[in-house]
């Protein structure tokens, strides 16, 4: 792989991949009790059994050896050399709030090496755009972000991947670019994890390393950017590697309704169906998508339709999906649209104290580059110490090259 690291400057050249090809072993569902009584789980930094972050049940989907891991993952062109250890991975389903704040549940993918380690560092890994909800970490045997997991956890990591709210086993609709159930489902995955740890008499270490991938490049920023700021007793951010993140979301959006993004109608019909549920962003589909799109996208958006479903469906570009008067109002946001971007644009604008390595590709499509340097040039401005290191590839394909370097980045992280 061909890098570039250049520290505290806004440059940077980094490829990462996707795609991995995993299959798991199946197993079935248990409630899972938690290893203290609710006072003492107080006392120890993370919540009672009854409260957010709580396990509600535990399905085995894998228990592979060493070799069974490197092998997978050099199928699916990811350097495997750091992986020492088997791991055992279990889909959590575990509570938190919606973002309304209401009580719900969210899934995710919980992998633990198996090395007889008793406290473990611990890594947030938080996904990319899906679309369908089957097609995240606890579900999708072949997935990417299944990989990523496992490398992890094969490096010497307990691994806590949340499917977000809406995604995997959860409830509802996913809140696509919400801040707040962003960083509460994450959150409440840490402390699920904790939880299903303690079972076994092992434990987390309080610093998390998060990662995370596309629209998981600004979820690395805002999880670790609660954690500093308190939003859990227990855990505080321990290093932050985003890879491919679209920091600038109000120019992505934009670049969208302009066709200068791949998959640009996709991208923009998720965005506006997802931010209407939020935000009422429309009165009607006609003022925002033609006909005959209009009676139909909607529903393509349900979390029931796999990706290759939706794009088949749309037309390939913004021009032929929406209405000019929605393509102008996404290219200069005002009022309530202007101050929910925002919030999404500034996602690297506070002051970490820990390690901090953006990874992105020159080449990436999807996701310009000016996005890492968006990212950089916050954190410059807050005078924070960071790298951006460039990899290879289109935007999927860069996950494949940064993962390894994550995990390289990660093994350095004080503790």
């Amino acid at each position: 792989m061909i890098s570039q690291r250049l520290r505290g400057r806004p440059l940077v050249t980094s490829t990462l991949a996707l795609a991995c090809a995993v299959s798991l072993l199946g197993g079935t569902a248990h409630a899972v009790s938690p290893a203290t009584a609710p006072a003492a789980a107080a006392a120890a930094g993370h919540p009672p059994h009854t409260g957010r972050g709580s396990v509600v049940s535990a399905t085995p989907v894998a228990q592979w050896d060493a070799d069974r891991v490197r092998a997978h993952l050099a199928q699916a062109n990811i350097e495997a050399d750091r992986v020492r250890h088997g791991v055992r991975a279990h889909r959590i389903v575990y509570r938190t709030i919606d973002i309304t704040g209401r009580p719900t549940t969210a899934s995710q993918l919980v992998v633990v090496p198996a090395n007889g380690v008793r406290d473990l560092r611990v890594v947030s890994w938080l996904h990319g755009t899906t679309v369908f909800r089957g097609d995240v970490a606890s579900m999708n045997e072949r997935s990417t972000d299944r990989a990523a997991a496992f490398l992890f956890a094969g490096a010497g990591h307990a691994v806590s991947a949340p499917d977000y709210l809406g995604l995997g086993e959860g409830p509802g609709f996913h809140p696509y670019g919400h801040p707040e159930g962003t960083v509460s489902a994450a959150v409440d995955a840490l402390r699920a994890t904790r939880a299903f740890v303690r079972r076994d008499g092992r434990d987390l270490e309080r610093r998390v390393l998060i990662s995370g991938f596309s629209q998981g490049g600004p979820a690395t920023m805002m999880l670790g950017r609660a954690l500093h700021r308190g939003a859990d007793r227990y855990f505080r951010p321990g290093a932050l590697a985003p890879v491919g993140g679209p920091f600038d979301l109000s120019g992505f959006e934009a670049a969208a309704a302009d066709d200068r993004v791949v998959r640009s109608s996709l991208y923009l019909a998720y965005f506006a169906t997802a931010w209407q549920r939020m935000y009422g962003l429309y009165g009607t589909p006609s003022e925002v998508f033609r006909a005959p799109y209009d009676t139909v996208v909607e529903t393509l958006f349900d979390g029931h339709h796999r990706s290759s479903e939706v794009a088949a469906a749309l037309p390939a570009t913004s021009r032929e999906l929406f209405t000019p008067e929605f393509l102008d109002r996404v290219r200069h946001p005002t009022g309530e649209l202007r101050q929910q971007l925002r919030a999404l644009d500034t996602t690297c604008d506070w002051r970490p104290d820990v390690p901090v390595r953006i990874f992105h590709s020159p080449t990436d499509a999807d996701v310009a580059f000016t996005h890492a340097e968006h990212c950089a040039e916050q954190l410059t401005a807050n005078g924070v110490e960071h790298e951006v290191e460039e990899v290879l590839g289109d935007h999927n394909g860069s996950v494949r090259s940064a993962l390894p370097e994550v995990v390289r980045v990660f093994g350095r992280a004080p503790r």
